[in-house]
């Protein structure tokens, strides 16, 4: 199949899963999609048994298909810079000491606590180094999914922004520590001050890329009068910052994560006629809720390429119950403690917890394991724990949510 042949067979089922999830399942597009697509692979992959033109075709559209660059380099940028600008900066400013806790703290803790676990889980038979390179990528969280869903039921404001600051925060802080731990593997940072060291650069680098970007892009964009130029400008923006992280050896994601909010905050320190805010946010809209239902028939698909065996399944499971445990005791502790130091501050542990899902940074960062470091079963469970996550989690949280509204307050 041509690039184009690919393009229009994702873009297709995408719109055709995204009508039969609104239209019939009521779910939310996202994932209705993923729910489908991962229904459809699993008939394609039995059907390949009695049929094997079935598997060539799928073995051979999934060849074509670079997962890995695709989500890393393609949608990445576009989907964290996204989710970024559009956040509503009062409230993540009032939450910015829960927002800290949770993807700085909460990040480190899950990812040693999930290594630990699944060492155990394992009877110590998956090497150590294994467990915490598994650890480092499965522990952001990815709630764009649910998010939407959430608004609809009436979450408040301050949870919401305390979920969506702590998905955007972690996917950076988890990607530093993913590299950082195939550093080790690999032999390349040998002490304990040399993985410090690491992360700090890599993450402060990140950040400082970010917010120097974004102050130019914010400077130019004042300097005309035309809603088409001010797309352009955030489009650079998030590519072009996305790009300079990498060549300079620094966080991308994290990058890419500031960029968004520093330019919303430079930007509406402006007369509101100044820059067409209200375009430059419907265009942001669009992309993210396109890119998202596109990633999710992407995540579904991989499904072909995985040999789902005895193995795979019971690791995948021992993950699943890790990292939900894992989540569960990590946020509630936190939570405590900022209670502690905020008497007045609310939350919703169950909103955290249960909606705090799994998604496409995972499974790249799982494919970009190398085989000798036990890229196998690290993609497998990993699908496991993202499918579950978006299919079980997230098409509960309605329910559950109805049923029991947690009791916040704005």
């Amino acid at each position: 199949m041509t690039t184009l042949e690919i393009l229009s067979f994702l873009f297709v089922t995408a719109a055709v899963f995204g009508l039969i999830s609104s239209r019939w399942l009521r779910l939310p597009v996202t994932i209705g999609t993923m729910l489908l697509t991962v229904l459809v692979s699993a008939g394609l992959t039995l059907a390949a048994t009695k049929v094997p033109a079935i598997h060539l075709w799928a073995a051979s559209l999934m060849r074509q298909i670079d997962f890995q660059s695709l989500i890393l380099r393609g949608m990445l940028p576009l989907l964290l810079f996204a989710a970024a600008f559009l956040l509503d900066l009062e409230y993540l400013a009032q939450e910015k000491l829960t927002v800290a806790l949770l993807s700085i703290v909460g990040t480190a803790v899950c990812f040693l606590l999930v290594a630990m676990l699944m060492s155990a889980l394992s009877g110590g038979r998956i090497p150590w180094i294994q467990c915490l390179i598994f650890g480092a990528l499965i522990s952001p969280t990815d709630p764009i999914a649910v998010l939407e869903m959430l608004r609809r039921v009436g979450i408040p404001k301050r949870v919401e922004a305390q979920l969506a600051g702590e998905s955007l925060f972690n996917d950076g802080i988890a990607a530093v520590l993913f590299i950082t731990m195939l550093d080790v593997a690999q032999g390349r940072a040998p002490t304990a001050w040399h993985i410090a060291g690491l992360l700090i650069a890599k993450a402060g680098g990140g950040i400082l890329v970010g917010i120097v970007a974004a102050f130019a892009a914010s400077h130019l964009m004042r300097r005309i009068d035309a809603y088409q130029v001010d797309i352009l400008f955030t489009v650079a923006l998030a590519f072009g910052g996305y790009v300079l992280a990498e060549m300079l050896h620094v966080s991308a994601p994290l990058e890419a994560v500031v960029a968004g909010i520093a330019l919303r905050h430079f930007d509406r320190r402006l007369p509101k006629d100044r820059i067409a805010h209200d375009s430059v946010d419907g265009f942001w809209r669009v992309i993210d809720e396109v890119q998202n239902s596109v990633l999710f028939v992407l995540l579904g698909l991989e499904a072909m390429a995985i040999a789902f065996d005895t193995t795979t399944l019971r690791t995948g499971f021992a993950a699943i119950l890790a990292v939900n445990a894992v989540r569960l005791g990590a946020v509630a502790a936190l939570l405590l403690l900022l209670r502690l130091l905020q008497p007045q501050h609310r939350s919703s542990t169950f909103v955290l917890v249960w909606g705090g899902l799994r998604g496409g940074l995972s499974i790249a960062l799982a494919l970009s394991v190398p085989e000798a470091l036990g890229r196998s079963w690290i993609v497998g469970a990993t699908y496991v724990v993202v499918v579950f996550s978006i299919v079980i989690q997230g098409g509960s949280m309605d329910w559950l949510m109805r049923r029991n509204q947690p009791k916040t307050t704005p």
